[in-house]
């Protein structure tokens, strides 16, 4: 295959030049797993092998905290026997004693399935005894390599044939669905394509090139010792391309969710995929797929660099790899969050009586911290009980109703723009002239703006201090990263949030009706689709947000 790519390194970079020369013999190679992530191929196999008799392992990704019975709970990194794979969204499998669905897009299959895990981790103790214990672990893993040089061979080859399929799917939507529906003006704007695709025609111009750059590095008769973390550093700056295209996604299943309202539409992206001949999945699951592959690579790394020794050559480009794949990860994980917080923003917006000005979505997407606080303005220096919400760009401050205290009514908000804060000492304060404690000031580079904020505790201002400072912090990142929204998500925040209470003031969700809700859920299998959490891979789980939750406590909408 390096010999085929060589040979075709002069014919250009135009989209499906070579890809069909570069997978004719992929194709032939009985890969097993077609869909990226999970799927139809993928499923199929894994029955294929569970019917043989064969034991199936699966590393789940992430936590899976239960909610019903019959459900598996698990850590990140828990390995769990697949006894059933015949659904498509859950799973049955066991832990030791522990038997239950668990969602499959949790867990991955483990690399090498052909040892049983008490084996091989007891394989892996001896190994590191010394050179006699290596040679027999070699005969088990592998004719003539020891366990690590066999596994590091089992991450290199998964990476090679998952980017391969990965290019293939690529490759299925440029040409199958994309240059199909440009011929169809009648039925599609140029606008609701890069809508319902994004930059995916990029992306795939880029992934041909990054899989040049691999197969050039991958030795073929000594998987081994590839050196492929250079291929990975060389583009670490190209691979934010995935922001863009992970930031429209939203767009792009709310625009692909209309269109499927109408049965041409439905009968046409069929069509598409029947003579593409691509595998029974969805548009809106292929379209998943550049989700989940950025979010794959730092687990690959990190799988790579465990097995790689410290004196291989390749050993400190591929740790410089992981911690470059994982900040690109982390910046798609926070735009994300972000992208998911401004439905939650623009219907608590909608909640608060009185609203005046400009929606909070005009300037901000984060709520950074709230709370209760003693307000004194100038000029009249009347102390006042008021509610803050501190928003990056700005802070909306609400006063509570006397007798319904989980209804706030809008009392204003402050330019952080504009605003310097200063820490007060406790004593006489020179501009209001009276004595405070705990207190901070908010004065405006602008005009002769100033507020005077105490809170009931030194730890609360504290508190308050570094969530002015995070605000600061944010707004800076997000100008280095050129994070924003566009106009059409604010829209679509406002419209969902219109939509969920379109008559009269909305009814706050009480704790026992929530929690009857939960017992109807069928003992048999889960009815829903778990969300899919791509973006958690390769970061310490956030600590536990009381944002939202302190929001809750005071207005009808729930997180």
């Amino acid at each position: 295959m390096n010999q085929i790519l060589s040979d075709k390194a002069g014919l250009g970079d135009e989209l499906g030049s070579e890809e069909d020369l570069l997978y004719e013999e992929f194709r032939s190679s009985g890969h097993r797993f077609g869909h990226p992530g999970g799927g139809g191929g993928e499923q199929l196999a894994i029955n294929e092998l569970i019917s043989d008799g064969s034991v199936v392992y699966a590393e789940a990704l992430w936590d899976h905290v239960t909610m019903d019975d019959q459900e598996l709970g698990f850590k990140a990194g828990d390995v769990i026997e697949v006894v059933d794979a015949t659904n498509k969204e859950w799973w049955w499998g066991r832990i030791m004693d522990s038997e239950g669905w668990f969602p499959a897009s949790f867990v991955r299959l483990r690399v090498n399935q052909d040892e049983p895990m008490e084996e091989y981790l007891a394989q892996l103790e001896e190994a590191q005894a010394g050179e006699e214990d290596r040679a027999g672990l070699g005969l088990f893993l592998g004719p003539g390599l020891p366990c690590k040089e066999q596994m590091r061979t089992n991450v290199i080859n998964e990476i090679m044939s998952t980017e391969r399929d990965y290019i293939k799917h690529l490759k299925d939507i440029c040409e199958g669905y994309i240059k199909q529906c440009r011929k169809r003006t009648d039925m599609f704007t140029e606008e609701q394509l890069r809508t319902i695709f994004g930059n995916i025609e990029e992306i795939y111009r880029f992934q041909r090139k990054f899989l040049k750059g691999l197969e050039k590095k991958f030795n073929k008769e000594q998987p081994h010792l590839s050196e492929i973390g250079c291929c990975f550093l060389e583009h670490q700056t190209d691979f934010q391309i995935y922001s863009e295209y992970c930031n429209n996604h939203p767009n792009a299943c709310v625009q692909l969710s209309k269109l499927m309202k109408v049965n041409k539409y439905v009968f046409f992206f069929e069509a598409c995929r029947l003579l593409q001949k691509m595998i029974d999945i969805s548009l809106d699951g292929f379209l998943l797929t550049p989700v989940q592959k950025i979010c794959k690579y730092p687990l690959q790394l990190a799988e790579l660099l465990k097995y790689t020794n410290p004196q291989h050559r390749d050993y400190k480009d591929v740790e410089a790899a992981l911690n470059a794949m994982k900040n690109v990860a982390r910046l798609i994980n926070e735009r994300k969050r972000r992208l998911e917080n401004i439905d939650k923003i623009a219907q608590w917006q909608s909640t608060i009586e009185d609203w005046e000005g400009e929606d909070v979505l005009s300037r901000s997407s984060d709520l950074i911290f709230s709370g209760e606080l003693t307000k004194l303005s100038q000029p009249q220096a009347k102390s006042q009980q008021r509610m803050f919400f501190l928003f990056d760009h700005q802070m909306v401050y609400c006063k509570k109703d006397l007798l319904r205290r989980d209804m706030l009514y809008y009392k204003g908000r402050m330019d952080m723009d504009q605003m310097e804060v200063t820490d007060v000492e406790d004593g006489k304060e020179k501009d209001f002239n009276i004595s405070v404690k705990n207190a901070l000031k908010l004065r405006s580079l602008a005009s002769d703006e100033v507020h005077l904020l105490c809170t009931k505790k030194p730890e609360q201002k504290q508190r308050w201090l570094r969530a002015f400072s995070d605000e600061r912090r944010q707004v800076q990142h997000d100008r280095e990263t050129g994070f924003s929204l566009t106009e059409v998500q604010k829209k679509q925040a406002m419209l969902n949030a219109c939509k969920s209470h379109p008559a009269g003031k909305p009814k706050a969700v009480t704790r026992p009706y929530y929690d009857f809700l939960l017992r109807q859920k069928h003992p048999s299998l889960p009815t829903a689709l778990p969300q899919q959490q791509v973006f958690m891979l390769a970061e310490p789980k956030r600590k536990t947000s009381t944002f939202w939750h302190n929001i809750g406590r005071l207005t009808p909408f729930k997180k």
